[in-house]
């Protein structure tokens, strides 16, 4: 349960705090979406509405503290803490707060009017923001009722809690990001710093389980100094975890993640590139389908990628 202490914390950041224990907050892209600005890498790769996507989570509890994340990781935990809210309440409250914070850009004169007006009806769910969303017990609820509400569910998990995503195998999300933060669990212990002393075997187990979803991302938040090396160990491991689309982002200096690293630990678009081609490199199966200079990210796919799978159905 979030305290009223850090409730006002994560308002004061631009969170807005949902029943118990959910957040939202809406993202940079969207307000540039509505501005007719520019829009998320999401909507370039994968066709997502960006001024019609709610970022949010259903729990700020994480049991990682990984070292380039841009949140406090003061609130790690091993385990749910708390109370468990129903899913309908979380969506519609998520979706009440993020249209009352962007009903301010009706006085906008660089708005764009169609944008604006579409945007009061969400058709994308980012459950991405903040902590570690398979904690949340009722989640398979909640991707489920996203579904029945025509909302596309893109569902970002560090892996490390394979019982729940087993339980997503009958109630998938619309598309299953796992979080890769080394090829190794040396690097991956000094780059995420799990509470559990067996993560790296649990998060190997729900890489097996890529193959039962139909649409899967292994994300890279690519550090320098920490998961931005061996290229060709991330190639070796990428030749039997099959995902449909790999990302390799570039880590941003922002947030607390100040607080522990430099800037210098992120790396510029064009090492990622450069990073990408020596994957490529060690692993021929591979190619770029896609990349965004302005987020620093790369998207990789097989060979044999069949292009029809962009477009998608809820």
């Amino acid at each position: 349960m979030i305290s009223a202490e850090k409730k006002l914390d994560f308002e004061r950041q631009g969170y807005r705090v949902v029943g118990n224990h959910s957040l939202v907050k809406v993202c940079e892209w969207t307000k540039k979406a509505i501005k007719g600005v520019d829009t998320c890498y999401k909507c370039q790769f994968y066709g997502i509405n960006s001024w019609r996507c709610v970022q949010m989570s259903p729990t700020h509890q994480c049991d990682h503290r990984c070292v380039f994340c841009w949140r406090d990781t003061k609130y790690a935990h091993p385990t749910w803490q708390g109370p468990v809210d129903d899913p309908v309440d979380i969506i519609d409250g998520c979706i009440r707060e993020q249209v009352k914070y962007l009903q301010g850009f009706g006085g906008n004169p660089f708005v764009d009017k169609q944008r604006l007006e579409e945007m009061k009806k969400p058709i994308h769910f980012a459950i991405s923001l903040t902590g570690e969303p398979t904690m949340y017990p009722r989640l398979p609820e909640l991707i489920a009722e996203l579904r029945r509400k025509k909302i596309s569910s893109y569902l970002v998990t560090n892996g490390t809690i394979p019982t729940m995503v087993k339980q997503l195998v009958n109630n998938q999300p619309t598309q299953l990001y796992v979080s890769l933060y080394g090829p190794t669990n040396e690097i991956y212990q000094k780059s995420a710093m799990p509470i559990a002393h067996d993560s790296w075997e649990r998060l190997q187990e729900t890489l097996q389980l890529l193959p039962q979803f139909s649409r899967t991302v292994i994300r890279m938040t690519l550090t320098k100094g920490y998961t931005m090396v061996h290229p060709e160990l991330y190639a070796e491991m990428f030749k039997t975890v099959r995902a449909t689309f790999y990302e390799l982002k570039g880590y941003m200096w922002v947030g607390h993640s100040r607080e522990r690293l430099e800037i210098s630990n992120m790396p510029s678009h064009q090492e990622i590139q450069q990073f990408a081609q020596e994957i490529i490199r060690h692993n021929p199966e591979l190619k770029i389908l896609d990349e965004k200079e302005a987020s620093r990210v790369v998207l990789l796919a097989r060979g044999d990628f069949d292009s029809r799978i962009m477009s998608f159905t809820v």
